[in-house]
């Protein structure tokens, strides 16, 4: 059963939304990922995020360009945490789609990641799956200490 569940609107996201997959799978978390448009295929959208929880869905994973209105229009239709995913390729770079993603109304909220930020998105997701699996934490800690331990060797390295 999916704990994550990662949308895009169009499959020319999908190299960009995979380093969040790839993260989950390091993670041992395992995910559904799906194409579904918030504005050309809406009804599935709102079935989607209705149904999310019920599938064994967590925490939802949602990337999108431009108007970007993908996130939102999860949030609209679950209570279940929303992680929004600014993606650039537009001609304004990913700004709109942050800003978009940013600016929800009060009560609907979407946490926003950096623009193209689909590897933050699964490092929070497990943040959150963390505070009720303790496996969870013991991986994100160990996640911590490999950064860590990368930093401190490409500083060695810089030394000599």
């Amino acid at each position: 059963m999916a704990k994550v569940a990662i949308v895009m609107g169009s499959d020319s996201d999908l190299k960009k939304m995979e380093k969040g997959a790839q993260l989950l799978e390091e993670m041992g978390i395992n995910y559904e990922m799906r194409i579904i448009s918030a504005h050309r295929t809406p009804a599935e959208a709102k079935e989607f995020a209705e149904g999310a929880k019920g599938r064994g869905v967590e925490v939802i994973i949602a990337g999108a360009g431009m108007a970007a209105h993908l996130a939102g229009a999860m949030a609209a239709h679950t209570h279940l945490p929303i992680i929004g995913v600014p993606l650039s390729g537009s001609s304004l770079a990913g700004q709109d789609a942050l800003l978009s993603t940013a600016q929800m109304p009060p009560g609907v909220p979407v946490a926003t990641m950096a623009i193209d930020g689909s590897k933050n998105a699964a490092v929070f997701a497990c943040q959150i799956l963390a505070l009720k699996d303790s496996e969870v934490e013991e991986k994100l800690l160990e996640f911590r200490k490999s950064m860590a331990a990368g930093v401190r060797e490409k500083d060695k390295k810089l030394q000599k």
